[in-house]
């Protein structure tokens, strides 16, 4: 069971980045190792080509990757990304980009996800992460 639902992590992104645009992200499914969020579409994440940039894409794996963290060990908000890779697999239309990550491990100290994304109606992924988060000692945590 996850320790935050979805309205939580929303919460949270809202306190940790309060600069972020309001419609930024929306965290759409959250449980025990794996959340869903939608990047909605914003003129701002287009590139040339009118396709969405690779720079959105990997800010989205690294948003879902965090909340999937979030959502399984609780508001640890300097859990913080060690390594991140993606691979870009095809061309993005313009519109919004769904993110699902699925943690693989999750240690007292690290843990390892990966994360799928595709352009909102398509079937095929448009990009794929994997990513390693470092979570802090419990000793080290707020109460």
């Amino acid at each position: 069971m996850a320790k935050l639902d979805p309205a939580e992590l929303q919460a949270l992104l809202a306190e940790a980045f309060p600069d972020m645009r309001e419609d930024t992200w929306r965290v759409e499914a959250s449980e025990h190792r794996f959340v869903r969020v939608r990047m909605p579409f914003h003129r701002s994440n287009l590139r040339p080509g009118n396709t969405i940039s690779g720079p959105s894409l990997m800010t989205l794996a690294d948003t879902a990757m965090y909340c999937a963290v979030l959502a399984s060990i609780g508001p640890v908000m300097m859990a913080v990304t060690t390594t991140l890779n993606i691979n870009f697999m095809r061309k993005p239309a313009a519109g919004d980009i769904i993110a699902e990550c699925r943690l693989l491990k999750l240690g007292n100290r690290l843990a390892v996800g990966e994360v799928e994304m595709v352009a909102d109606g398509e079937e095929e992924m448009c990009a794929h992460a994997t990513c390693t988060y470092s979570i802090p000692p419990h000793d080290q945590r707020p109460n």
